[in-house]
C-alpha cells in the first residue's frame, strides 16, 4: 500500500478540537495519525444490522397499539 501523503482541509474549529483530544486522551502522536485512524475505521466498517429482542419487539407493538398503528 503507497504511503503517498494528499492535503485534506478541515476547520480550524474542528482542528482545535482533535488537538485537545489528544492532548488529554493520548493515544496519538500527531492529529494527522487520528485523523488517518478515524477515517480508516468508518471506512472499514461492516454494515451493522439491528437485532430487535423479543421483549423489545413486544415493547414496539404494545407502542403501535397504542397509537392505534395495529
Amino acid at each position: 500500500m503507497s504511503k503517498e501523503k494528499v492535503a485534506v482541509y478541515i476547520s480550524k474549529e474542528l482542528y482545535e478540537r482533535v488537538k485537545k483530544f489528544i492532548e488529554t486522551q493520548g493515544g496519538f502522536s500527531t492529529i494527522e495519525e487520528f485523523v488517518e485512524f478515524v477515517l480508516n475505521e468508518v471506512i472499514s466498517e461492516e454494515p451493522t444490522s439491528y437485532t430487535m429482542s423479543k421483549e423489545d419487539e413486544e415493547k414496539v407493538k404494545e407502542r403501535l397499539r397504542a397509537l392505534g398503528y395495529i
